[in-house]
């Protein structure tokens, strides 16, 4: 799934398809390269995914799908690499910011993977671009509150609400915030003696890399691009969300100092035992799967600022423009990116489904959300209403700006270290956008 989702060591494996003699296999075999990237673990579970797939009657013999796997880091420019050297994978997963721009560049085939299909995903979870689908997330993710249960108790403080109908409102989630945080004397910031400095506890953390904070502008009621992806926003009331953001730590101090160059929002609080509640995507029911995660920890809805609101997420898979076999690639797709096939991530919790079956039939919910181990500890009641609930309404979750924006990989590498000075306290959100917009509307047109 999402390759920055998991704070792993990424490992490059580069596994080349090799020709068999002709003796030992048909001259009209059709070999397809699907490229991903991950960590080791997601390289088992796919070659498993893919051992099934060439056996299947009317696959094996016809189609041979082979997998190479390439470190996060490298991943866009490997593949323009093997473009350059006419190498290029028939398919693979695509970086979500470069989804739009590298159709633009004819990189990708318009090609619906789902087209005709009775089962569709959901409908914000398709790349369009021109009106056209260009790629489509394997999975579904939405973002959360992730707390530890114990903090909570140990502060006689309510756990966060598990459905939107009770979701916190901003001033809410700040004023619970200040009852757990904590400096070593035992003072809270509503105490007169707190001591912001030496601070043992604190309260909340909301992740702050760039794509996680589009969220609070939408709930704010502003938006970072216009709808039709082609012009930069930031207006007023996305400005003003961002800075209520930083202001957790720089006002209320009940937030860390996180100069947030890294998408390490669970491990950085919750994940290190030191920050009692943060928002984070659904991936965060994966992390069960390390044997030294002990906390015990639950999962609410996200707070909100004047609506609420939440974003998708999931790395997305594409037909690449230089295979010959676009019809076998999109028919492999379409069956790798169903949950029956491919279910191996979903059970672990790193993944959701993205096919609408599995979130209406309740057969398939039971299978995926309250007999998998990993979510069954939430417990699963919990998670059904605060992200699978969130995940269909639409009204409420929304694609982020990468379904139909272009190069927002730049406008990161542009945002990110300039947000750095708004963080720190030293410039205002409205400064620091305002003295990159001009090279922030340069990115967008590329």
């Amino acid at each position: 799934m999402k390759k920055r989702i998991i704070a792993v060591i990424l490992v490059a494996f580069m596994f080349i398809p090799m020709i068999a003699a002709c003796g030992d296999k048909e001259d009209d075999l059709i070999e397809i390269v699907f490229s991903i990237w991950g960590n080791p673990e997601e390289l088992v579970s796919t070659q498993a995914a893919l051992d099934i797939y060439n056996a299947l009657p009317g696959v094996e013999g016809r189609v041979k799908v082979s997998v190479i796997q390439i470190a996060n880091e490298e991943y866009g420019s490997r593949l323009r690499t093997m473009k350059a050297g006419g190498n290029m994978p028939d398919c693979g997963m695509v970086d979500e910011r470069t989804a739009i721009g590298w159709a633009r560049e004819g990189l990708l085939l318009p090609i619906d993977i789902y087209a005709g299909q009775a089962d569709q995903p959901l409908d914000y979870l398709r790349f369009v671009d021109g009106g056209k689908t260009v790629a489509t997330s394997v999975a579904n993710e939405v973002l959360a509150i992730w707390y530890n249960k114990d903090m909570f108790a140990a502060a006689g403080v309510a756990p966060p609400p598990t459905t939107l109908a009770n979701a916190w409102t901003w001033d809410e989630f700040v004023n619970v915030a200040k009852q757990l945080t904590f400096d070593a004397n035992g003072n809270t910031p509503n105490d007169a003696g707190f001591d912001r400095n030496n601070v043992v506890q604190y309260g909340a953390y909301v992740n702050q890399w760039a794509w996680q904070l589009e969220v609070w502008a939408l709930s704010n009621g502003g938006r970072w691009y216009s709808a039709d992806g082609k012009s930069i926003v930031f207006d007023d009331a996305a400005i003003d969300a961002i800075q209520k953001v930083y202001d957790l730590h720089l006002v209320h101090g009940v937030a860390p100092l996180n100069m947030a160059t890294a998408d390490n929002g669970f491990f950085e609080s919750v994940g290190a035992g030191n920050v009692a509640m943060c928002t984070e995507g659904q991936w965060a029911t994966g992390f069960a799967n390390d044997e030294d995660f002990t906390i015990n920890y639950g999962v609410g809805v996200l707070p909100y600022m004047q609506v609420k609101a939440n974003i998708c997420a999931g790395g997305p898979v594409a037909v690449f423009a230089d295979t010959k076999h676009p019809d076998e690639v999109g028919e492999f797709l379409r069956w790798y990116a169903d949950g029956d096939n491919n279910f191996g991530p979903i059970e672990a919790g790193w993944w959701m489904p993205n096919n609408m079956k599995w979130f209406t039939d309740e057969a398939l919910l039971k299978k995926w959300i309250d007999d998998a181990p990993m979510r069954a500890r939430l417990p699963a009641s919990d998670y059904r209403t605060a992200i699978k609930d969130v995940a269909m309404d639409t009204n409420v979750t929304k694609s982020t700006g990468w379904y139909y924006a272009p190069n927002t990989d730049a406008i990161d590498r542009i945002l990110i270290p300039a947000l750095g000075e708004a963080i720190n306290g030293s410039k205002t959100v409205k400064q620091v956008i305002e003295e990159v917009r001009p090279a922030l509307e340069a990115a967008l047109a590329g």
